[in-house]
């Protein structure tokens, strides 16, 4: 039981998994097949079945190509139906994902740079753990409220008036561009403030490098609409137009105050965490000066219990999970049981929800919506899911979660208030305990 790996040790492992023959018989499939496809089982196999009890009718599925915002999508979608179902509209309608993204990365790069400031007022180091959070830099991924943030100030608008583009589909030349930028106005920042401790120096400073990022992000995504037509074909094929639309005057008519409706409710079942109680974090956000995120802290059969009444009421759900593990793109399907590591291996990777958060095995890293459930005798055994990678993977974009896969790796909801109890309501008015940045519900922003 020493520090060091025993050699002796080693071999006498090695001549056991030589004579050993399930490993010999794996170790053949595995040079010449995916991991995933070796370990696949087909023992449940029922019940990846696209036939659901509960499901809601929704527009064909959206693509995120290669980008990280996939929480924008999936909150466009929301809102998309919301929209479609007011005007009626028949096939394909899309809001301008691209829209929305653009002014996130303008909120973000601000909102990072003005923590930055604080910190170096404050008398933070250059390796200052929560400086060093904020220079891991601006990336694609964000919260539910922060989308909320954006479109209040912003606004929205049909995909057709602000299209996508080779920039916006795959952000990765000027994320990379900015951050370096951000980096530099932390440097330039530390020291000014440390030569002439000048407050007004720093704001000056940023202003310089928000013209920058504006300059940056404008290039790549383009010129956002300050008017646009909004037209369509409703189900009766009669066409519509309405002329000189603002982004803010198209979300107030159709989306409005409705907005305000919704609250992130989570699921987290460790110990730092109780029930029935809120929490928000600190230095995770977009815009300055805007809500701050607060999530409600829920067990999970009153989660499932207020999405199932969602979908019922017509209503596809906005949700946060991690997709990393036991997926099968092709066929779209999430299932802990469709991987079997334990007969070859002896793996068994069936942890404690609240053991994969405090031991970094889970975190959000995706957003997506519910769009339908399968329940038999009373609980739910599957989940429908509208994806934003597009048509070709799944059932057309549409995936399914089992209910243990589901149980297991779905940490967020955003729900309407209309559905909450009166302990619900009195949870909400209490002052959120605020969380440092790094914490696993802050993932999904990164």
């Amino acid at each position: 039981m020493g520090k060091e790996l025993n050699k002796e040790q080693l071999l006498n492992v090695r001549k056991e998994y030589l004579n050993d023959n399930t490993q010999k018989v794996l170790r053949h499939a595995l040079s010449k097949t995916t991991f995933n496809d070796v370990f696949m089982s087909k023992d449940n196999a029922h019940n990846t079945d696209f036939t659901f009890s509960i499901e809601v009718e929704t527009l064909p599925a959206t693509n995120q190509m290669r980008s990280g915002r996939c929480w924008i999508f999936s909150a466009s979608n929301v809102l998309r139906e919301i929209i479609a179902k007011k005007c009626n509209i028949k096939g394909q309608f899309e809001i301008s994902q691209n829209f929305i993204a653009y002014y996130d990365k303008l909120e973000k790069f601000n909102y990072h740079a003005q923590g930055i400031i604080e910190l170096i007022m404050g008398g933070a180091k250059h390796d200052d753990r929560k400086l060093a959070f904020l220079l891991d830099g601006v990336g694609d991924g964000g919260q539910w409220q922060m989308f909320v943030e954006l479109i209040k100030k912003y606004g929205l608008c049909p995909k057709a008036a602000f299209i996508e583009n080779a920039q916006s589909s795959e952000t990765f030349g000027s994320t990379r561009l900015c951050n370096s930028a951000l980096r530099k106005f932390a440097a330039d920042a530390y020291h000014s403030y440390e030569k002439n401790h000048d407050e007004a120096e720093l704001y000056a400073l940023k202003d310089e490098f928000n013209k920058k990022i504006f300059n940056i992000l404008t290039s790549s995504f383009g010129v956002p609409p300050e008017k646009f037509d909004f037209e369509y074909v409703d189900k009766d094929n009669n066409y519509h137009i309405e002329k000189d639309l603002t982004p803010l005057s198209f979300f107030n008519k159709y989306i409005g105050k409705e907005i305000d409706e919704f609250i992130s409710l989570i699921h987290a079942p460790t110990k730092d965490k109780e029930y029935l109680k809120t929490y928000s974090l600190e230095y995770v956000g977009n815009v300055v000066g805007g809500k701050p995120i607060v999530h409600l802290n829920e067990e999970f059969d009153r989660l499932e219990e207020l999405i199932i009444q969602t979908l019922k009421d017509g209503e596809i759900v906005w949700f946060g999970s991690d997709v990393g593990k036991f997926g099968d793109r092709e066929k779209g399907i999430w299932d802990d049981n469709a991987y079997d590591y334990v007969s070859a291996f002896g793996a068994d990777l069936q942890f404690d929800k609240a053991d994969m958060l405090d031991f970094n095995q889970a975190a959000m890293n995706h957003a997506m919506c519910i769009t339908g459930v399968d329940i038999k005798e009373g609980k739910p055994i599957r989940w429908k899911i509208e994806n934003s990678w597009g048509e070709a993977s799944g059932n057309k974009g549409f995936y399914l979660m089992s209910e243990s896969f589901f149980r297991q790796f779905v940490f967020q909801v955003a729900i309407r208030r209309k559905y909450l109890n009166d302990a619900e309501f009195k949870a909400l008015e209490q002052e959120p305990i605020l969380l440092p940045p790094w914490d696993p519900f802050g993932t999904l922003a990164e």
